[in-house]
């Protein structure tokens, strides 16, 4: 049960303080619990939905403690649809990197507060205003949108709606025909690909590539997310796992905090084939509205059905190659990880 929107703080518009919306937090959830009282599954209640201010957050929890199951809040960091520079802010590495503080932020605040509520991205659009035509529903925003992903895992997000399914100029389906855009696939890749076992990643190199590691989904091995924002570069990656490694167990503990687990030094990827999706734009242009995967366009078929997302298969030992102004997922079956085993 969504209490309010974007209330929190200075709100939009209009706002609600601390106290008072704490203290009708702890009367819905009074509520709630004496209609449901003989039910053992009751709804849940998820607040403020608003934008993350620090002290208000803080106070929020510190109120709430045991009348709330999920603090949320709304990502538009990019600022409004309207601004003609919103490609330019999508492949700045600084823009994408500022993206992550408030996912720092409130993981920080949840840990030192006795409140059990877990954290959800509630809605994110990325740029207000119902976005932009050619960009929030092209192959571009597929790069802020994935990196809000990996940035949000990282820091036990429990949660990511995205806004919206279908409406505006950030929808994931064409709003005319219903066909996918590009971020529907993205989507879908990290879904099937992206296990809940998060491990700590960084890329030595190029600030436009940008790096998450997951346990894989479909196997004991791992998982590589590989972002190049930049246009010009074509990167080769080679996978090194080592002691600095670790693994950000998102569980189900009361207090929702995550535990770091060291991994055992392990130089080589063992097995000797691993699974690549390559995402790229039709004919280069990152504001097309067509993905390709593998070099073959992502299109439904007379039915209505997606196709197939079928991988290709690379010789483990080959460093990964990612192309410019590209996405890719790596699947690595036989990584040799003790945190994925």
């Amino acid at each position: 049960m969504l209490s309010g929107n974007e209330l929190s703080g200075r709100g939009i518009g209009v706002g609600i303080d601390v106290d008072t919306y704490a203290f009708d937090t702890i009367v819905l959830h009074d509520l709630i619990h004496d209609i449901y009282k003989e039910v053992n599954t009751k709804p849940q209640i998820i607040a403020p939905g608003g934008f993350f201010d620090p002290g208000w957050f803080q106070q929020f929890l510190a109120k709430t403690v045991g009348s709330m199951n999920v603090i949320s809040h709304h990502i538009y960091n990019l600022g409004p649809g309207s601004d003609e520079h919103l490609i330019e802010r999508i492949l700045n590495p600084s823009v994408l990197d500022n993206g992550a503080d408030v996912f720092r932020n409130l993981h920080n605040i949840i840990r030192t507060s006795e409140n059990s509520a877990a954290a959800w991205v509630g809605e994110a659009g990325g740029a207000y205003n119902s976005g932009r035509n050619g960009v929030t529903n092209a192959f571009v925003f597929s790069f802020w949108y994935l990196d809000q992903l990996g940035l949000a895992s990282t820091y036990d997000t429990k949660t990511y709606c995205r806004q919206t399914l279908i409406g505006g100029n950030y929808g994931l389906l064409n709003t005319t025909t219903f066909a996918p855009n590009p971020d529907y696939y993205s989507a879908l890749l990290w879904h099937r690909l992206m296990g809940t076992y998060v491990l700590s990643t960084n890329f030595t190199g190029n600030r436009t590539i940008r790096a998450y590691a997951h346990c894989a989904k479909q196997s004991q091995g791992v998982t590589l997310l590989l972002i190049n924002i930049d246009g010009n570069t074509t990167v080769h990656a080679k996978v090194d796992f080592n002691g600095t490694l670790t693994r950000l167990r998102k569980h189900r503990h009361h207090r929702h905090r995550s535990t770091a687990t060291p991994l055992h030094h392990n130089k080589q990827v063992s097995g000797k084939v691993r699974e690549e999706y390559h995402l790229t734009p039709a004919d280069g242009n990152i504001q097309s509205r067509t993905i390709l995967l593998n070099g073959k366009a992502l299109t439904v078929n007379s039915s209505g059905l997606i196709p197939v997302l079928e991988p290709v298969r690379v010789n483990s030992s080959e460093p990964i190659m990612v192309a410019p102004y590209s996405i890719v997922f790596v699947h690595m079956p036989n990584a040799a990880v003790p945190a994925c085993r």
